[in-house]
């Protein structure tokens, strides 16, 4: 990747990051689910006049709004709304690199090189580690909803990247145009109308400034450069720069929220960097041995060569 694209992919690390704090502030003012639609909603509704018609087949739109926006973000949401803190919710999502590699070696048949599955595995290791440190805070079902969560995002990257989207905001506002339909009638059944209505009733500037900052900032410009760089790019040399997303996210919950931060989460936070260093080096190539010289023919013996070459080529 160029310094340039990996400066964008360090900017909407750091947007996700602190994303997870802004979600924590508007699920106290909206069930999980509501505040999932409405994340989607404020994208797309007033875009999708704007930017013209899907450059893609309708089914990727479908399945890549089904795979990241209800799955992928719903459980993320129910998960938090469950108990599961930011800081530590922000970390273990980002096993999305690791599901993404999988899944790409399974469907597109990529490989990864030596020093980037050493990246990965040491950078899962500062995940590891850190979620031993923060883990006994939050209660089992809701970080298996997160985990499930990791597992969709990992996949939706990949169909991203099948889907080969030519213009990357026209696909995010169409694919954010198909969650919030199923998100809300699943509101609507698991939360109740009434307290849909209630958190809609009493919405304030909190909630309000949640829902336009996971809506824009996140969501539209996050995944508008997310989806360009998996466009340039294999999906296992970007999803690897999503493990920075637990820096920004531990440490701004820990100066907004004020959750734990404490010397085993930073050195967390150390190995996630190094195992981002490592998956973007670039593994040397052997260097060329010296070119024999041609040998001299003389031009009685090239005429012959040359007529048996025009014959067979």
């Amino acid at each position: 990747m160029s310094p340039r694209h990996i400066a964008l992919a360090v900017a909407v690390a750091a947007v996700w990051g602190l994303n997870f704090v802004l979600i924590h502030v508007g699920l106290e003012n909206f069930p999980p689910l509501l505040f999932c639609a409405l994340r989607f909603a404020v994208v797309a509704v007033p875009a999708v006049f704007l930017v013209g018609p899907p450059k893609v087949p309708w089914r990727w739109i479908l399945t890549v709004g089904c795979t990241l926006g209800v799955a992928k973000f719903g459980l993320l949401f129910l998960g938090m709304h469950a108990g599961m803190p930011a800081g530590l919710s922000s970390l273990v999502l980002q096993s999305q690199a690791v599901f993404t590699a999988l899944f790409a070696a399974v469907l597109l048949g990529e490989r990864s090189s030596g020093l980037r599955v050493a990246g990965l595995v040491t950078a899962f290791a500062g995940i590891l580690l850190a979620a031993v440190d923060q883990g006994p805070s939050g209660p089992v079902g809701a970080f298996v909803l997160v985990i499930a969560a990791a597992g969709f995002w990992g996949l939706s990257n990949v169909l991203t990247r099948r889907a080969a989207p030519p213009d990357a905001l026209r696909w995010m506002v169409w694919v954010s145009a198909v969650p919030p339909l199923p998100l809300l009638g699943l509101s609507l059944l698991v939360e109740g109308p009434r307290a849909d209505l209630a958190a809609l009733a009493g919405i304030g500037p909190a909630g309000i400034g949640a829902i336009l900052y996971v809506g824009l900032l996140s969501t539209l410009f996050g995944f508008v450069a997310w989806s360009f760089l998996l466009r340039s790019y294999h999906a296992s040399a970007v999803a690897p720069y999503s493990l920075l997303v637990p820096v920004f996210g531990m440490s701004s919950s820990w100066l907004l929220l004020g959750e734990r931060f404490s010397p085993l989460a930073a050195g967390a936070a150390v190995l996630v960097i190094a195992g981002i260093g490592l998956t973007a080096l670039r593994p040397r190539r052997p260097a060329a041995g010296p070119r024999a010289l041609p040998r001299t023919r003389s031009p009685r013996r090239a005429a012959p060569a040359a007529a048996r070459t025009d014959r067979t080529g």
